[in-house]
């Protein structure tokens, strides 16, 4: 099974590191500094699960040098996705997949319009990893799991392959019957979760400690589920319960990803999270005044500082 990494970063490296650790064939697509360390030194990744040190590791910044490969894992920001997808075209045979381990929930929608929906299939990410340095994936924590599985549900032979990879490579993962479901409970938890802390520029411990702001997490969790379920998504009753509990047990400093690129001054996933409960809520009719708040209130900061 020949797999390509289309995104190399924090989600993509791990990923990748595992598999190709574990002897699958994996081509990592990067760029710059990331990209000239893999090819000098090879990809390190760090974690509490166990660290990998691939050396030598296969890595390009062209797809078109790689060519057709079974599977795609795409993991690139979400406001690249669009030009990411048409640039891994070269990659694209007539059977191969390509699995968004992406945030949000539009990135199916729009691999399927420039790949065609043949390909795509969708997938969450439950990890917190990060390029330290180039050439150096730095894993967080101790969550690592991958869910994936047919927008339709349907099983194929291709997400059976990727199973059987992870299981080879000892990835945490699970094969869904409802993709779409896990897309949205991780879209619910993530648009509020980074939202709010990116909002107010405080970890999660000190927002969940103070009533005023833990009702607005609530209630950003609370506008999300209604959005969800008005798109026909069968989130649980409890969602938002069993949601506040998970961010009682993160740990108190613990900062969303949108918190730290806007710290940066980084370009942020905004309009795909916080916007897009905003702007889905609008065309469904449903009320997401936190969501349509927090959409304004970091407006100016979407392209960074750069």
């Amino acid at each position: 099974m020949r797999i390509a990494i289309m995104g190399s970063g924090g989600v993509g490296g791990y990923v990748g590191g595992r598999l190709a650790a574990a002897g699958a064939d994996v081509t990592f697509i990067a760029r710059g500094a990331h990209l000239a360390a893999i090819r000098e030194k090879g990809l390190r990744v760090t974690s509490t699960l166990g660290d990998v040190a691939l050396r030598p590791a296969q890595a390009h910044d062209d797809p078109a040098a790689v060519g057709p490969v079974d599977l795609v894992i795409f993991a690139v920001k979400l406001y690249d996705t669009e030009a990411a997808a048409a640039a891994i075209a070269p990659l694209i045979g007539p059977q191969t997949g390509v699995v968004t381990f992406q945030n949000g929930v539009d990135a199916p929608e729009i691999l399927a319009r420039v790949l065609g929906a043949a390909h795509v299939i969708g997938g969450v990410a439950k990890i917190a990893a990060v390029v330290a340095e180039p050439g150096v994936i730095r894993h967080t924590g101790t969550m690592a799991a991958f869910v994936f599985g047919e927008p339709d549900g349907a099983k194929s032979t291709r997400v059976e392959a990727l199973a059987e990879a992870c299981a080879a490579a000892a990835l945490d993962h699970e094969v869904s019957a409802d993709i779409w479901r896990d897309i949205w409970n991780k879209m619910a938890f993530l648009a509020t979760f980074a939202g709010v802390t990116a909002l107010m520029r405080r970890p999660i411990g000190q927002i969940r400690e103070d009533p005023e702001t833990r009702a607005m997490l609530r209630a950003g969790l609370e506008e999300a589920l209604a959005v969800a379920r008005a798109k026909g998504i069968g989130l649980p009753d409890e969602f938002v319960a069993t949601t506040l509990a998970h961010c009682d047990r993160l740990p108190f400093e613990m900062k969303s990803s949108m918190l730290q690129d806007l710290e940066r001054g980084r370009r942020l996933e905004l309009p795909w999270l916080s916007g897009t409960i905003a702007r889905l809520g609008g065309e469904l009719g449903v009320a997401t005044p936190t969501h349509a708040f927090i959409t304004t209130a970091l407006k100016l900061h979407v392209d960074g500082r750069g």
